[in-house]
């Protein structure tokens, strides 16, 4: 496994965002495992969690700017904290998110902070995708920006899990929507970790299991 998986997975479990135990999916799946960046709660914290997914960005979009999106409500401070990670390293990207209901009064409409225009590319940042469900909801939201594409997608975990079809949840949306889904690391990465501590033999059995039963083929 390489360096920067394993430090991003170190990371994860230590600021508690990494969890083990009996959780329901926004997919409505039961799990044995669960990502929440809700449970970032310090600077230090969040500025990290920037920077891993701006080297991702960098690895797959490179220094192209684009528009970073983050749905309400927990990809509000990633979209900040990515925006803040690419300025440092000199890219200077703007960043938007959504209100969950709409505005009716003051400036109004769904959308707060930068404001996409036509032929401008939008880049979602989430926590994770299991089925794809928040991904889809996001497209929607989107539609109403008429003249904009969204480039890509950079989630924290790709849970390897089937969406709809026997396909990962990730390729499904990919193929849905026409653009790539990348993730900092996947749930294998996770088992590989954990399989170096015989500690966590009884949680690696329990995430095999549950994704032999809803892992994707393919």
């Amino acid at each position: 496994m390489e360096s920067y998986k394993r430090e991003f997975i170190q990371f994860l479990e230590s600021a508690g965002v990494l969890k083990f135990g009996d959780f329901t999916a926004k997919s409505g799946r039961k799990i044995p495992y669960f990502i929440n960046a809700g449970d970032i709660k310090t600077g230090d914290q969040i500025s990290k969690l920037g920077e891993f997914y701006a080297k991702a960005y960098f690895e797959k979009v490179g220094n192209k700017k684009t528009v970073l999106y983050g749905p309400a409500y927990k990809g509000i401070p990633i979209a900040v904290s990515v925006a803040c990670a690419l300025s440092k390293e000199g890219l200077d990207v703007p960043f938007f998110f959504n209100r969950k209901e709409e505005k009716d009064h003051g400036e109004g409409g769904v959308f707060v902070g930068y404001k996409p225009t036509e032929g401008e590319e939008i880049v979602i940042v989430e926590d994770v995708i299991t089925a794809g469900t928040a991904i889809r909801e996001s497209m929607e939201i989107l539609s109403s920006l008429k003249g904009t594409k969204v480039a890509a997608t950079f989630v924290m975990v790709d849970r390897k899990e089937k969406g709809k079809t026997e396909k990962s949840a990730m390729a499904e949306v990919g193929e849905e929507f026409g653009f790539p889904v990348y993730s900092v690391v996947d749930v294998y990465d996770i088992i590989e970790y954990l399989e170096e501590n015989p500690e966590n033999t009884e949680n690696v059995e329990r995430i095999k299991n549950y994704l032999a039963v809803n892992g994707a083929k393919a």
